[in-house]
């Protein structure tokens, strides 16, 4: 299509398309495509003076192709047809007509303009606009809890959790923890915890920024989901790190998760997380033979607190234990009598196998009865196996 001919057509569509893509523009301006709000501390334009910064902007002219987001002006063509309605596709055709040289060059200026406002801004722009909120403390409390959740949304890949640090936005969140406000102290747990997991970069950059010792005391508060997003972020930031585990441990972690598991009265979902962090510790120190182990897997309180959580009801919390029994049984300094003697590991899994059978006979649970029970079958036989090396060593 030709240059004339394809503007001509464009401007026909001008008046139906500005319709939409001005609808467009409003949505772009309230939200991206995640449902992710923009903060209001900074206006539109500051955002588009950003990009115009970083990159220049494509000049509609007699000579220039035109570019405001798709691929060709054929594109655009395409796009604006399939999103008209015919009648005022028709009604557009006739009025332009009847335009003017001058004014045919207004209109093709006006579709510029738009063009240029539907740019998005990128990722590490929207991040910083919510880490400039967050340090404005003239904005209402409401506008600092959207920021986070701005965060919360653009640390997820991890591209964007590396560029936190670099934006000034880590001492922000971690700041955000001593919040008077119990909301943004939980939003600020969960932005630290998304950023860290399996993140070797952040957990770093978050430890020698010492959140870790805060988090844990906020693991004891009394709102369970501000406990539960630090818990969350604990464990992100010393799961696969042993720098985070002997801080963790420097910082009674062993207390900390043994008084979770051993107290009945505590949310489940608090005790779950804790008996999942423990089996998440024992496989990294069975992963890396050369560690010396964590000396908290070897206190007897510790072991029977993780043995104990198999009494419970809940069939997922005593996967969980289990989980983390084996993990410990497979362990070189896991003594087998101290969970015979002391945890009472063999009359647990006899309860625990009697509780399943005649759980068995509910059909709808039939499935994860049955893994579960294999699940103890196994851990039995580590646990009987490393009590038979005990007994021959012994004799």
């Amino acid at each position: 299509m030709g240059r004339s001919s394809a503007m001509r057509w464009l401007l026909i569509l001008a008046s139906v398309v500005m319709a939409i893509t001005m609808a467009r523009a409003e949505s772009v301006n309230k939200s991206t495509s995640d449902g992710l709000f923009w903060s209001t501390a900074k206006e539109e334009g500051d955002l588009m003076r950003k990009a115009e910064a970083e990159e220049s902007t494509a000049v509609l002219n007699d000579k220039d192709d035109f570019d405001g987001g798709f691929s060709s002006l054929d594109g655009m063509l395409q796009w604006a047809i399939g999103h008209s309605d015919p009648a005022k596709l028709k009604d557009s055709a006739e009025h332009v007509q009847r335009l003017s040289p001058d004014e045919l060059k207004k209109r093709q200026m006006e579709i510029k303009e738009l063009m240029e406002r539907l740019k998005t801004p990128s990722d590490a722009q929207l991040m910083q606009v919510a880490i400039d909120d967050l340090n404005n403390l003239s904005l209402p409390l409401e506008d600092h809890h959207r920021a986070l959740q701005e965060l919360l949304i653009l640390v997820e890949p991890i591209d964007n959790a590396n560029d936190l640090h670099k934006l000034g936005g880590l001492p922000v969140v971690i700041r955000e923890l001593n919040n008077p406000d119990p909301e943004m102290r939980t939003t600020s747990a969960w932005i630290l915890g998304k950023a860290s997991q399996n993140n070797p970069l952040v957990q770093k950059q978050v430890l020698e920024l010492g959140a870790l010792m805060k988090l844990m005391k906020m693991v004891k508060s009394s709102s369970i989901e501000e406990a539960t997003k630090a818990l969350f972020a604990v464990s992100a930031l010393v799961r696969n790190n042993l720098d985070g585990q002997e801080l963790f441990y420097a910082e009674a972690g062993d207390l900390m998760l043994q008084d979770i598991m051993s107290n009945s009265s505590i949310d489940i979902r608090l005790r779950k997380k804790s008996v999942f962090l423990v089996a998440d510790l024992a496989e990294y120190q069975l992963e890396a033979r050369n560690k010396a182990e964590l000396p908290f897997f070897s206190n007897h309180f510790f072991l029977k607190s993780v043995v104990d959580l198999t009494a419970s009801t809940d069939l997922d919390l005593q996967e969980k234990a289990l989980v983390a029994i084996k993990n410990l049984l497979l362990l070189r300094t896991t003594e087998a009598l101290v969970l015979k003697d002391f945890c009472g590991l063999d009359v647990a899994l006899v309860r625990m196998r009697q509780q399943l059978q005649h759980l068995m006979v509910e059909e709808y649970r039939r499935d994860n009865v049955m893994d579960l029970e294999s699940l103890c079958r196994e851990v039995e036989l580590i646990f009987r196996g490393k009590l038979d090396k005990v007994k021959t060593w012994y004799s």
